[in-house]
């Protein structure tokens, strides 16, 4: 089913996964939820080896997707917060002491035990502490101030709490997490990685449609630390691995792996390992920074969704028109056009062409068109409505040949557009980090239809035995009719996916040669395609420029 939904999946670098030995992929971004074990797929694709993913135990225990989730023989992980319970009454914070927490009306002598955790409500973004101590029903501490770890978040939330205050609140509901024992999970970790075997793991701990990694889990850093501390024979490999896709809610889009060179952990790590305590942590957080680095160099990350769109629109006028780039060709561009971009957006050279691109994307919009349409526009002549009339015909003829399918699959088609929707505004409501809910979109898309598609097929078969049996035909049709309608509703299906999307790549190109026929949208864009030679030009000349500056090997196109 992924390799349907997407219309074309590419590595890059399968040659730094390892044939043999315990190896630890650490994919990221997690943009795409279940729709991001590709790297398994790839992995076993390209060397053979099968890749238990980390999953969690909420999923697994799901009957429809913890089927999928079971079938790739994931690791169940046990989150807190999926067990979290509504704790009894309010909390504030002592003005004195930010990690003592009071509250009103409480019951934290009943509720709460030390290492269990407090959570505050999303719009304090659902920032959470570990309890230490409880003193009183009233009173307990905290290990460290909530958003401990930024001095900014820590003082935004006591200026919320003072606010609240203010306006004559008492403080803020919140939840209770229990505190959860992660040694079965480590148990099946190490199992694994003694026996030579691979797991993946998403450091980020959960899945988003931001431009920029999550803070990264420390969950990586432990197992690979700790299996090699307790048994110095296993020699584990962290794999970096680098998810792009062009739109990862989109049906027949595309996507690309790419696997990092593999990471060897340092000795002086383990030895600080075993010390443990502020050694221990300390080792932790230098191999979650190697990880971290490593990731860089295989994904596309953007401070934000504005910066991430004005680059690929700068890699596009650098293409040469007419130039179909592999889709791991696209993520290097776009990864050296966002460090370049990154690094002398303040130049003033920089900046006007910044201008410009936006300005020719903004034109570019008001036409109904893509970058890619613009070039293969020509002058209004005979030839070009003959095009048109020809290009109409062959998109008649795909259309009419995908009919068939489109109407039998109607009901998939109409699930996938609705439900998925509804699912990401439910992912969006409880989540902080989720910035349109994109992330979740495909993967429901993928179940729908599979759970869908049975239904559907087999009501048809039922049907077509029916109408045999009512029209009376001989018994050797009561028993062909379902048969073959069931051996022909895939082949149908598949044929109305292909012919529909040579059609819709047909209709794609009709835009351009309706423009080039109106008189008025014809002089548009011929300064459209004037403007964009010199744009790209004026690109050229700023990357001879400033290119050379961040990499060596820059050469000419």
């Amino acid at each position: 089913m992924v390799n349907i939904f997407f219309r074309e999946i590419r590595s890059r670098g399968a040659w730094h996964i390892p044939r043999e030995g315990p190896v630890i992929f650490a994919a990221a971004p997690h943009n795409n939820e279940y729709i991001d074990v590709l790297p398994g797929l790839e992995i076993y694709r390209e060397t053979g080896r099968k890749v238990q993913f980390l999953a969690t135990a909420k999923n697994v225990q799901k009957k429809f997707i913890g089927f999928f989730v079971r079938i790739v023989s994931s690791i169940p992980v046990i989150r807190a917060i999926d067990n979290a319970k509504l704790g009894t009454g309010l909390i504030t914070l002592s003005d004195e002491d930010p990690c003592l927490v009071i509250g009103v009306g409480t019951k934290f002598t009943e509720e709460i035990t030390p290492r269990m955790q407090i959570m505050l409500p999303k719009f304090m973004n659902l920032l959470v502490a570990e309890v230490v101590e409880v003193i009183s029903d009233a009173q307990l501490r905290i290990k460290e101030e909530f958003g401990g770890d930024s001095e900014k978040g820590a003082a935004r939330i006591r200026e919320k709490l003072k606010e609240l205050r203010a306006v004559g609140k008492q403080g803020v509901g919140f939840n209770r997490l229990p505190y959860v024992d992660q040694q079965e999970l480590y148990h099946h970790v190490h199992q694994c990685l003694k026996r030579g075997g691979c797991i993946a793991i998403y450091p980020e701990g959960r899945s988003h449609d931001r431009t920029d990694f999550l803070p990264l889990k420390a969950g990586v850093s432990l197992m690979a630390l700790s299996v090699m501390a307790n048994d110095p024979d296993v020699q584990v490999k962290i794999v970096p691995v680098g998810l792009s896709y062009s739109h990862p809610h989109r049906f027949r889009s595309r996507a690309a792996v790419e696997f990092g060179t593999a990471l060897d952990v340092p000795e002086e790590l383990i030895a600080m390992y075993k010390e443990g305590g502020t050694q221990k942590r300390q080792a932790v957080a230098k191999l979650l920074d190697i990880v971290y680095d490593a990731l860089k160099t295989v994904t596309t990350r953007a401070p934000d969704y504005e910066t991430l769109t004005l680059c690929q629109a700068a890699r596009r006028l650098y293409e040469t028109p007419g130039q179909h780039l592999t889709p791991g060709q696209v993520v290097e561009l776009d990864r050296r056009f966002l460090k370049g971009y990154v690094h002398f957006k303040n130049e003033p050279r920089v900046q006007r062409l910044r201008d410009d691109v936006l300005k020719y994307n903004r034109m570019v919009r008001n036409l109904g068109l893509s970058d890619r349409q613009v070039h293969r526009a020509q002058k209004a002549s005979w030839k070009t409505f003959g095009l048109l009339l020809y290009r109409l015909g062959v998109l008649m003829v795909w259309s009419l040949l995908a009919l068939p399918g489109v109407i039998l699959n109607a009901p998939i088609l109409i699930a996938t557009s609705v439900i998925p929707e509804k699912k990401a505004k439910e992912a969006l409501a409880v989540s902080v980090v989720k910035i349109s809910g994109r992330d979740v979109i495909a993967s429901w898309k993928i179940f729908i239809a599979v759970g869908l598609a049975p239904v559907l097929y087999g009501f048809y078969v039922f049907l077509a035995a029916l109408i045999a049996y009512k029209a009376g035909a001989p018994l050797t049709w009561k028993i062909w009719t379902p048969i073959i309608v069931f051996i022909s509703l895939p082949f149908v299906t598949y044929a109305a996916l292909k012919f529909g999307e040579a059609g819709m790549d047909v209709f794609k190109s009709l835009r351009p040669l309706v423009a080039t026929l109106v008189p008025s949208q014809s002089r548009v864009l011929d300064e459209l395609k004037t403007m964009r030679t010199r744009v790209a030009n004026e690109l050229l000349e700023v990357i001879s420029e400033f290119g050379p500056k961040l990499y060596d090997d820059l050469g000419t196109r």
